[in-house]
């Protein structure tokens, strides 16, 4: 990387968490920084042996200038408290949940006012991600400090995302209906299997191809979306109102007898006159 770059070319990053997202991380961030991380599953050893990802402890993590937390939502308490103790002066931890007014809490409690906060979200996974994220979408929500700038730039130069500056707020309130209707659904679907395979409408094809990109996300993603977004619960309660609206006009019984036609009214008698 040039030395005008955004970040350091030298600095490593330390990653908390390897698992499906983490790898994600490691995959296009591993040609641009050297990259070590903690992750206690046993699959980790392949993940990071996989990747070129040095393994190492969670206060190790917490020692370099950039600091991404790649944990479910619901570890990230825990992971705040450890790594808190250990951060320098100056670093950047930012993490990549799907929701993000709890977590940009959690950082901005827990960790030193020496420490620049950004909370990310990168708005794919590793099944949209496949053919690679240039012109995928992120958003950075600024919590400490100003160093969600240089983040940005570096993001949309060398990994050409589409960044979007956004709030906490804002973003929840957005993905309450982006990601929780699409959520929603693709678990309906699924519990419907098996559905048509064969003779199938291209907005059918599109709609099982939205299933499939979160199909096999990690349980605690889902739980995430649609327990930790503070407007999840209204985006649910709306649709299931609408959606019982539509079964009470589909349930109306129609009348759908021929009308009866009327007698014709018979002529008046008018004399005839010359």
């Amino acid at each position: 990387m040039p030395q005008n770059a955004p970040f350091h070319p030298s600095l490593t990053i330390g990653l908390a968490g390897l698992g499906a997202f983490g790898q994600l991380i490691a995959r296009h961030l591993g040609s641009h920084f050297p990259i070590e991380a903690h992750d206690p599953a046993p699959a980790a050893h392949a993940a990071a042996a996989r990747l070129n990802v040095t393994l190492t402890t969670l206060e190790r993590v917490a020692s370099h200038p950039v600091i991404v937390i790649a944990t479910p939502v619901s570890r990230i308490p825990g992971v705040v408290e450890a790594i808190a103790p250990h951060i320098r002066p100056g670093t950047l931890v930012l993490d990549v949940g799907s929701v993000k007014l709890v977590p940009a809490g959690i950082m901005r409690r827990g960790l030193p006012e020496h420490v620049d906060i950004v909370a990310t979200h990168p708005l794919f996974g590793p099944q949209s991600a496949r053919d690679g994220i240039a012109g995928l979408k992120i958003a950075l929500c600024p919590v400490r400090g100003r160093r969600h700038l240089r983040l940005a730039a570096f993001l949309r130069r060398y990994l050409r995302l589409d960044v979007i500056v956004t709030t906490a707020e804002q973003h929840d309130r957005e993905a309450a209906t982006v990601q929780g209707l699409t959520h929603l659904i693709a678990k309906v679907l699924t519990r419907m299997e098996p559905l048509p395979k064969r003779m199938t409408t291209r907005s059918f094809d599109l709609l099982l191809a939205a299933v499939e990109m979160v199909r096999f996300d990690a349980p605690e993603i889902f739980k995430a979306i649609e327990g930790e977004n503070p407007y999840s619960a209204d985006i649910r309660r709306r649709f299931f109102e609408l959606a019982s609206e539509l079964e009470n006009e589909l349930s109306t019984p129609r009348d759908l007898s021929p009308p009866i036609p009327r007698p014709a009214r018979p002529a008046r008698y008018r004399p005839y006159s010359p």
